[in-house]
């Protein structure tokens, strides 16, 4: 497996980002980069980013998390951010990506865990949910979902065919659009940072054909986890926005299936598919919400 590993230097100064960068090696050699801010002993807030950004997603989180007392922890995906890039397509799985995490979870022996999602961050988050529920307190969910064969709606099959047969596919341009907020340019750039060449975009790229809608190999995976969903209890919050095309009604099927939904007022946030751009106070008062309620 050959693997990018992007440079330090084009890490530095990024706006609003003065967190310290830590590593931990998984087995099979894959070193992920996470982010690891507050009490070590504090309840761990999990922030899982999607496609195609980082952990940058969540640097107006982290902050009011901690300060509320919680554990920052916010992970860049193998293939994302300053986590190591295998750089053969065929490297990357559904399967793989939660098997990743799963091994850096139980490196760290999280436990206790608030799972703050969104995007491919919830169609990993919730399958580690649904794989080892006794290590998770609550879930805060955002324009995301945990789907199993259903039709791709057109906006995402839009976005599909984009990542795969775009000659161009500038992420920050990406993350820009998909926000209803004026990124400025440092902030574009910065979600550029990590994708310096074209062969260190491959996990961008592939990651929307990944996703199960239709006739998909992780189906099974998924009904599965579904069938473990259906009896998680532990306070599970949708906070979906009001702007955001893609995801628009995915919260009803975990309103009406997780029973754990029963135990938290959800709110609709206001902004675009990359909330945390656009309403990071109100997905972190979802958080704190949550974390009310486990106690």
């Amino acid at each position: 497996m050959t693997i990018y590993r992007t440079p330090d230097a084009h890490f530095a100064d990024l706006p609003d980002w003065p967190f310290e960068p830590r590593y931990l090696e998984i087995p099979g050699g894959l070193r992920i980069h996470y982010v690891d801010e507050g009490a070590a002993d504090a309840q761990p807030v999990l922030m899982l980013h999607g496609e195609p950004t980082w952990g940058y997603l969540y640097r107006h989180m982290i902050g009011p998390v901690t300060q509320a007392g919680l554990r920052a922890l916010a992970p860049d995906l193998i293939g994302f951010g300053r986590s190591d890039k295998p750089l053969e397509r065929n490297a990357y799985s559904y399967a793989a990506q939660v098997g990743w995490m799963r091994a850096w979870v139980e490196a760290l022996d999280l436990k206790n865990i608030i799972l703050a999602c969104q995007d491919w961050g919830s169609l990993i988050g919730l399958r580690l949910v649904a794989a080892m529920p006794e290590r998770f307190a609550g879930v805060a969910l955002s324009n995301g979902g945990l789907p199993a064969g259903e039709d791709p709606p057109r906006a995402f099959a839009i976005w599909r065919a984009f990542s795969r047969y775009s000659p161009l596919f500038p992420i920050g341009s990406i993350v820009a659009k998909g926000s209803k907020r004026l990124l400025s340019d440092a902030e574009i750039a910065a979600y550029d940072a990590p994708f310096p060449t074209r062969t260190s975009k491959v996990a961008a790229r592939i990651y929307p054909s990944f996703v199960p809608l239709g006739d998909n190999v992780a189906v099974p995976d998924q009904l599965r986890a579904w069938e473990t969903l259906e009896t998680f209890d532990k306070p599970f919050l949708c906070c979906f926005s009001d702007g955001d095309p893609i995801t628009r009604g995915g919260d009803r099927k975990f309103r009406d299936h997780v029973p754990g939904a029963k135990r938290v007022a959800h709110r609709t946030l206001h902004g675009g598919h990359f909330i945390q751009e656009d309403d990071p106070a109100g997905f972190a008062d979802a958080i704190f919400d949550v974390a009310k309620a486990a106690r």
